[in-house]
């Protein structure tokens, strides 16, 4: 049997020799791209405010630096304003979960002895406390730590956001530069295509954080109020912060967020727990429902199930941090998806189908998007 020889040229051995040594130098960068995805993000959502200071003849660098101050000052005032209460209620939360958690164990330990003359002991040997609340903290400092754990530290986090900060009000004071530059860097018609793509992408992205942002805010002065009514004003603050940030984590954000208010009301039994399930339900609902709609709307343009996706793969890479940056950008994905190969697809299916009869193009944006919206 004749030996089949295998031709291997010298331009197959150098491509994949670039993209073994991409590949290493981009894991070498990894935080550098962290940072840049952070920037994009950031400047896609603060570029409408600089537009329109635009349209009122303000020149764009000036724009830019408005628009940052502005928002660093309202973030700031905020923090200010409730920061040091909601961390004390906070740190008076951890400090007093262990006692919760044992608390919440004995009320099942009475509901098992109700239900069963079984031995209650039972119960401690499936449930520890302790156990219980060292996981439940241990994998809360998990994804902390590996939100800024690639950027060295804390100190390292810091600087990351301000560069972070800087890197994106430089994209979006020069913008047009940018965007000309990285779109010359392919041939016709690709060029004029992705030049195209630039506006509805960043639309995209900036609005599903201005809208989750927004839904965000809302819903923890909401919480806040809520817990207050319902007699729990010694962790209504903290515990709405708590939903407040959790909230801007899409699917997992609100289990994670009502988790605490639930376990805290359970310990001080009665039929607190079941006002406070009942108040989260509500919120939840009007922010499916109602807030969502409004605010976000169909700016992310994806099916449900692949935001999930993006949120447990971000937070799997990232941590927290992942969970919050990855599914804008898997947003910005779909609508060049949608538009540089899907929405084409189908207008040429719809040509082949109906020979000599114009093919009616589907829309760039709005409810009735291939990929589905979320």
């Amino acid at each position: 049997m004749p030996k089949q020889l295998v031709a291997i040229s010298l331009s197959t051995i150098a491509i994949v020799t670039g993209v073994v040594l991409s590949i290493l130098i981009l894991w070498q960068l990894q935080s550098l791209l962290v940072i840049l995805m952070i920037s994009v993000v950031l400047a896609a959502s603060l570029a409408p405010i600089v537009d329109g200071l635009e349209r009122y003849r303000v020149p764009r660098w000036l724009g830019t630096i408005l628009a940052y101050l502005g928002s660093i000052g309202v973030l700031t005032g905020i923090v200010l304003l409730i920061g040091p209460t909601a961390s004390q209620q906070i740190e008076r939360l951890t400090v007093q979960l262990p006692v919760f958690v044992e608390n919440l164990v004995a009320i099942f330990e009475q509901m098992a002895m109700r239900l069963n003359d079984s031995n209650p002991e039972l119960l401690n040997e499936l449930i520890d406390p302790q156990a219980l609340t060292k996981w439940a903290i241990g994998s809360s400092q998990q994804l902390v730590l590996r939100s800024y754990g690639i950027t060295r530290g804390i100190l390292g986090a810091v600087a990351s956001l301000f560069l972070s900060l800087f890197i994106s009000g430089y994209m979006v004071a020069d913008s047009r530069t940018l965007t000309r530059g990285l779109v010359n860097l392919f041939p016709q018609p690709w060029k004029d295509r992705l030049a195209e793509q630039v506006k509805p992408v960043g639309q995209r992205m900036g609005g599903y954080i201005r809208g989750r942002v927004l839904v965000s805010t809302i819903l923890a002065i909401g919480t806040t109020t809520g817990l207050s009514f319902l007699g729990m004003p010694e962790y209504a603050l903290g515990l709405g912060a708590i939903a407040g940030i959790t909230n801007l984590i899409p699917f997992l954000g609100p289990i994670l967020g009502a988790i605490p208010a639930i376990v805290v009301a359970l310990s001080k039994g009665g039929l607190l727990s079941l006002w406070v399930l009942i108040l989260f339900v509500v919120i939840q609902n009007v922010e499916t429902y109602v807030l969502d709609p409004l605010l976000v709307g169909t700016s992310v343009g994806v099916h449900p199930l692949y935001q999930l996706l993006a949120v447990i793969g971000g937070a799997q890479l990232l941590g927290i941090l992942g969970a919050l940056i990855v599914p804008p950008w898997v947003a910005g994905g779909a609508t060049l998806l949608e538009n540089l190969y899907l929405r084409p697809k189908l207008q040429a299916e719809r040509l082949l189908a109906s020979p000599g009869v114009p093919p009616a193009v589907p829309p760039a944006e709005g409810n009735d998007s291939v990929m589905g919206n979320g």
